[in-house]
């Protein structure tokens, strides 16, 4: 009896020694819609390698029913490709972690459509050379930060899922988000243009513009610890976030913080043993 007491002493102490299973986040850059070289079998193949306990996706709840299965037939790669998955590994859940009401929230503040409408008065601009020497530079830069992106997006889902590529969208939203206000900050001509926003509000295309600029870091940001409380809610999980690869580079760098003193990894699909 003694002997007994000891050996189950002595293997309670072993597991509780037993360090812990970590934490896996795999965050895969992704094109929404399919293409010759990204379809949902693509897609399908990867998760298959990868093996997730749980699959994120850049979604809020509205897309969800209570049981977080898909409300809609999903249309795109990473919606076809999931249910595929789950039909086949059924224990497999699906999270959403998305900016709750993105597209109204965009739609009430005025940054849509005054996002696109903004950028086509610079470009316009641009063609008939109204833009200063600097404003014009910052333009020309800002449309040739998208073609190595081109080029890569063609290729497979290595070619964006990387260091590399990671900085090429950086640099490209960078100019997006932080340089071409530089232009329609000073010039006077997107102060002077309005929309009505739903509530009957007008506001200019540089407050929209503006303010769409702002919110792609409050949407990463939030997304980022969307993404933080599931992992801390699955402990010792596998983790996939299916993110467009423009925001593969926020999110990561913000996760990489987020992790920090916790036993969450961040790993690459195409390393995992």
């Amino acid at each position: 009896m003694h002997k007994t007491i000891i050996s189950l002493l002595l293997a309670i102490t072993f597991f509780s020694c037993e360090p812990q299973k970590a934490t896996e986040i795999i965050v895969i850059g992704t094109q929404h819609k399919p293409v010759p070289n990204f379809n949902p079998e693509t897609l399908f193949n990867i998760l298959e390698n990868v093996k997730p306990d749980l699959i994120l996706h850049e979604l809020d709840s509205s897309s969800f029913n209570s049981k977080f299965e898909f409300k809609d037939a999903p249309s795109e790669n990473e919606g076809i490709a999931s249910s595929k998955y789950i039909e086949k590994y059924p224990t497999t859940q699906l999270r959403p972690y998305e900016f709750e009401g993105r597209n109204q929230y965009r739609i009430d503040k005025g940054m849509r459509p005054t996002d696109g409408l903004t950028l086509k008065l610079v470009d316009s601009l641009y063609r008939v050379d109204l833009l200063t020497t600097s404003e014009a530079k910052i333009f020309e830069a800002y449309r040739e930060a998208l073609e190595p992106l081109k080029i890569i997006a063609a290729k497979s889902p290595e070619a964006w899922n990387n260091s590399i590529a990671d900085s090429l969208c950086e640099n490209r939203q960078f100019y997006q988000y932080q340089m071409v206000p530089k232009i329609t900050n000073t010039r006077e001509e997107f102060a002077n243009r309005f929309l009505t926003k739903p509530n009957g509000e007008k506001i200019s295309y540089r407050d929209g513009y503006q303010l769409w600029a702002d919110f792609w870091d409050l949407r990463n940001q939030t997304m980022a610890k969307n993404i933080m409380i599931i992992s801390e809610q699955n402990e010792g999980k596998r983790i996939v976030v299916m993110a467009g690869f423009m925001h593969r580079y926020y999110l990561l760098r913000e996760l990489k913080e987020l992790i920090k003193g916790k036993n969450i990894e961040i790993k690459e699909f195409y390393k995992i043993n």
